[in-house]
Order: C-alpha cells, then sequence, then structure tokens
C-alpha cells in the first residue's frame, strides 16, 4: 500500500514530527481558497511517484492569485504516468538545510535499516551514487529497536551540532511510526533544518506491507488506489493476485514463494516472465478463470505450469488446470513440472487427458517453456 505526501505526513503528525500546515485542493478555486488561509505557499501535485519537482509538479506561490494559477497547470498532468488530480497547498516553510532520513526493509542484513544524509532534496539518489560515504546506513536490531546511540552515530560529524538533539530525536520518532505502521518505507525528504533551528518534514513517502491491512484498517483506506492493467483489475475482482510483466512465459503456480522462484528460474535461463500468477490455497477452484486471464495476455507464447504440493495437493489443482485448458482450447505450448503430494496421479492426468509428458525436473521445464516462447516449439 502506497500513501501520496497528504496521507503520510498527517502518520507522521501522530508520533510528534512536525510538517507544515496544508490544505488538499481538487480544483484551482480550491487551492485558492486553501492559499487565502495558508498564505505563501507551496502548490504539489499528488501522485505516489517520486520526481514530481523536476516534472513541474512543485511551484512556490506568493499568494492566492499564483496558488490558483500553478494548480490550474499542475492539475491534469500527467506524472511518471499518474494523472494529477489534486494538489497540496502547503506553507512555505524558510529552510537553512536538507537532509534525508528513511527506515526501509534491507533485504541484505533482513533487518530495518536507518538511511540517514546531509544531502537531502531532489537529487539524493544520484547525489548517494556519486558519493556513497554521504548516505549512512545503520542496521537497527529487530528486537531492540533503533537505539539513541545509533541514531546520534548517523548524524555526528556532519555538521550538524546545533541541532543534533532534536535530528536524532526526530530519527528515533521516524523508526517507531515505521513499527507502529508496519511500513516497508518511511522516507522523508526533505527533512529540513529551518532557520530557527526547527526540524520539519517538507515530504514524505510511505510503503505500507499489504499483508498488514487486517492490522491497519484505521490507515488502509488512505492508501492510494493501485496502478492496474485491465488484466489485473480483472483478476483482483476474481480474488487471484495477477500482476503483468513484460515476458513472454507464462506462469502458474502454486504459492507466491514457488511462483517468485518459477519467474527467477526463467530469466536465469534466458526468458522472461509474462505474469505473477498463484492459485495457492483455495483459488486452485479458479482455474478457468486463472488460465482465460493468463491467455489473455497476447504477450505470452508458453506457458508453464509448476506445482509442489505439500498440505496442497497436486492432482487435485492439475485436476482443475486440466479441465480448463480441455474447454478453453489454447493453441500455445504448455509445460508441467509437479512434485508433491498427489504427484502420480497428477502425472498420469497430465499425460492421459493432454498427452503431454510433465518434466521431472523443474530446471528442464522452465528451459522447454523459454525455448518455445523464443522459437515458437510447440509442447512437449
Amino acid at each position: 500500500m502506497n500513501y501520496e505526501e497528504h496521507a503520510a505526513k498527517p502518520l507522521l503528525a501522530r508520533y510528534d514530527i512536525a510538517v507544515p500546515a496544508s490544505r488538499l485542493a481538487t480544483s484551482a478555486d480550491e487551492a485558492a481558497a486553501a492559499a487565502a488561509d495558508i498564505g505563501p505557499c507551496v502548490v504539489k501535485a499528488q501522485v505516489p511517484t517520486g520526481k514530481r519537482g523536476k516534472a513541474g509538479g512543485i511551484k512556490l506561490a506568493a499568494d492566492a492569485t499564483e496558488a490558483r494559477a500553478h494548480a490550474a497547470r499542475i492539475i491534469g498532468m500527467t506524472i511518471g504516468d499518474w494523472p494529477v488530480e489534486k494538489v497540496l497547498i502547503e506553507a512555505q516553510t524558510p529552510i537553512a538545510r536538507e537532509l534525508y532520513a528513511a527506515i526501509v526493509n534491507d533485504q541484505a542484513s533482513k533487518s530495518p535499516m536507518l538511511l540517514f544524509s546531509p544531502m537531502g532534496g531532489m537529487d539524493v539518489e544520484e547525489a548517494a551514487e556519486s558519493n556513497p560515504d554521504a548516505m549512512r546506513h545503520v542496521v537497527i536490531p529487530i528486537i531492540e529497536g533503533l537505539s539513541e546511540s545509533a541514531a546520534r552515530g548517523a548524524v555526528e560529524g556532519l555538521g550538524l551540532e546545533a541541532v543534533e538533539d532534536e535530528i536524532v530525536a526526530t530519527l528515533l520518532k521516524l523508526y517507531r511510526a515505521y513499527r507502529a505502521l508496519d511500513a516497508e518505507l518511511l522516507e522523508i525528504n526533505p527533512l529540513v533544518v529551518t532557520k530557527d533551528n526547527r526540524i520539519v518534514a517538507l515530504d514524505c513517502k510511505l510503503t505500507i506491507d499489504d499483508s498488514a491491512e487486517p492490522r491497519q484498517q484505521e490507515v488502509a483506506p488512505l492508501a492510494a488506489p493501485e496502478k492496474r492493467t485491465a488484466l489485473e483489475a480483472a483478476a483482483a475482482a476474481e480474488g487471484l493476485k495477477y500482476i503483468e510483466l513484460g515476458g513472454s512465459v507464462g506462469v502458474l503456480a502454486n504459492g507466491a514463494g514457488l511462483t517468485m522462484t518459477t519467474m527467477d528460474a526463467i530469466a536465469h535461463y534466458g526468458g522472461q516472465p509474462a505474469n505473477f500468477l498463484e492459485i495457492g490455497g483455495e483459488a486452485y477452484t479458479k482455474s478457468k478463470t486463472a488460465l482465460s486471464i493468463l491467455l489473455d495476455n497476447k504477450n505470452m507464447k508458453s506457458l508453464l505450469v509448476n506445482f509442489c504440493g505439500a498440505f496442497a495437493r497436486t492432482d487435485v489443482m492439475a485436476e482443475g488446470v486440466i479441465a480448463a485448458w480441455q474447454e478453453l482450447k489454447p493453441d500455445i505450448p504448455i509445460f508441467f513440472t509437479i512434485h508433491g503430494t498427489g504427484e502420480d496421479e497428477a502425472v498420469r492426468l497430465v499425460r492421459e487427458r493432454l498427452g503431454i509428458e510433465p518434466y521431472d525436473l523443474m530446471d528442464d521445464a522452465v528451459k522447454a517453456a523459454v525455448e518455445a516462447a523464443a522459437n515458437g516449439r510447440g509442447a512437449q
């Protein structure tokens, strides 16, 4: 779940992180009315993507007249493939210095990580690439959490002595918010030092783990709508998790982990997956729907079915796919690799009803599917 700035910054405020006064506007007239109350302001496009400033989606306004004019130009723009439908009217902040702070999920350490840099602003990513020392990384023990000493270590020696205590306090609050919100990413860029030495969050990027939605029922509705293709929307309406990709090898597997492993194997052998789609759990009962969605992706040139049963029976899953295949009668090659509970019966069903011999090794099935997608070969 991704959150636009207007939804994310009030969540920071709940944890006593200072943010400027602001109001959301969906028209130029609403922007002017908000600016009349707020005074000198910033008009900011609200879309769940970065680089808004470079795209012309952030403008300073001295008064309501300028705010109206900027809003009229910004609303209706497209930034990063997202149409701008609203703007945030935010009070201007007297900036002395721009910083960067974030808590992220770090795959390497399998822990949260604090990122801190004295080079905040639009080009912090480029600055960090050109000068690796500009970004400090602090691995956070998941049990102990972020300590004051660790937070201070990220800030020391950067010429911030006058406001070091205030920054450290803000970083500790940021980590508390990250934990409480089940966040995958909580980023402030820029985190600014004002001319009167206050620490203020001028922007916020927030991503919350989708699986935490039951725990985050208060804030989940505030997330930005997902940008879905027509096929992704159709799958979501049927309760299926489908992600459309740009490759030519279709993937149908049971379980998210096995599906991602299959996608990695396809890439390893020189192919590109056309999708993510898993039919674990009760989703196997929707085999026909799942297969129909897969086949509507015209980029798909072959289909790889990878079933590995533990509690789920592979023969039951195979039966659903076979019935759907026989009813829909696709004209693309299909490749099976089946292991686990019920595999003997599943293999027999595929062999007898489809005339296809499943592969003993997943790697062989993957290589055959990749080759068929590239060369237009038939099913094996």
